[in-house]
């Protein structure tokens, strides 16, 4: 194994692990920290970071004639993407929560059909879809089923969590379609600080300014999103992809969950029910089905 292709593997495995965790991070940040603030925090500051990386390098950040582009992909990907995981995490366990963002191949797939000419759903494709339906069927049903105001509150988190994977989906078959950035790391600079401004002025809309708070805890969880979360880990994502084969780097999506549930159970306390191995397994299954697609947090 050459020298590049270890670091390949190095890089593929902080992914793994550092998104599966962010998960939790989210969770401890909004102890204090509204959605909407929180993200527009993270991504603004992450996004002038990685531009301030990218110009010290000697690197040009993507000219103003593509800005236009990259912020409609930050709408899609980050205010809804980021933003429905963030505001679903109100209400839903970390761990569920990263079992369910397992669901975006289905999307991917789903918004493919519709805006790419030619391509169609196939029989397999709508089996895999059924399939993974039923896992999601499996997991949430018995806590919408139970009512009352926790069980609407869940029930609204599944659907954000749903709605942060169509954005996921639609924004990453604009970008294949309309946006080929030359630099990788500069375009994602202007991406998270285009993001991070929309999600912030989102946050002020819905008045969350007048609710936000510090602690050590989710100061520190809010840090470790921003730098790990945000930077470090598109960083090495970007160095994986360059180095291994597309397929190889998806399969991240089925780590994270096995982490986030483990460190949500363990640091956190969530319940943790043999309901959530079998729908998992039926969730993986659907999505096998399909065939994988990259996705994230």
């Amino acid at each position: 194994m050459t020298v590049v292709r270890r670091r390949a593997w190095i890089a593929w495995g902080a992914v793994c692990v550092i998104w599966g965790t962010t998960y939790l991070g989210i969770k401890i940040a909004l102890e204090t920290i509204p959605p909407f603030v929180m993200g527009g925090l993270r991504y603004s500051v992450a996004g002038a970071i990685l531009a301030v990386i990218v110009l010290l390098r000697g690197r040009a950040l993507p000219p103003p004639a593509v800005w236009g582009r990259l912020a409609v992909i930050s709408f899609f990907m980050l205010v809804l993407g980021n933003g429905g995981v963030v505001w679903g995490e109100q209400f839903v366990p970390s761990g569920l929560t990263a079992v369910l963002i397992g669901t975006s191949p289905f999307w991917m797939v789903s918004v493919d059909a519709i805006v790419m000419p030619g391509r169609q759903m196939h029989v397999r494709q709508w089996l895999g879809l059924a399939v993974g339906f039923a896992g999601i069927v499996i997991l949430v049903w018995p806590d919408i089923a139970a009512g009352g105001t926790g069980g609407r509150g869940f029930a609204l988190g599944v659907l954000s969590l749903q709605v942060a994977c169509a954005g996921w989906a639609i924004g990453s078959s604009y970008t294949r379609r309309h946006v080929m950035p030359r630099d990788v790391l500069g375009s994602a600079a202007l991406q998270m600080l285009f993001g991070g401004l929309l999600m912030l002025l989102a946050g002020g809309a819905m008045g969350e300014w007048s609710r936000i708070s510090f602690t050590t805890r989710t100061g520190l969880a809010l840090g470790y999103l921003t730098v790990a979360g945000s930077i470090v880990a598109f960083a090495a994502y970007s160095y994986a992809l360059q180095h291994l084969d597309v397929a190889i780097v998806s399969l991240y999506t089925y780590v994270n969950p096995v982490i986030a549930v483990a460190l949500g159970t363990i640091v956190l306390g969530e319940a943790f029910h043999t309901r959530m191995l079998v729908a998992a397994g039926v969730i993986v299954a659907g999505v096998l089905i399909v065939g994988p697609k990259r996705a994230s947090p």
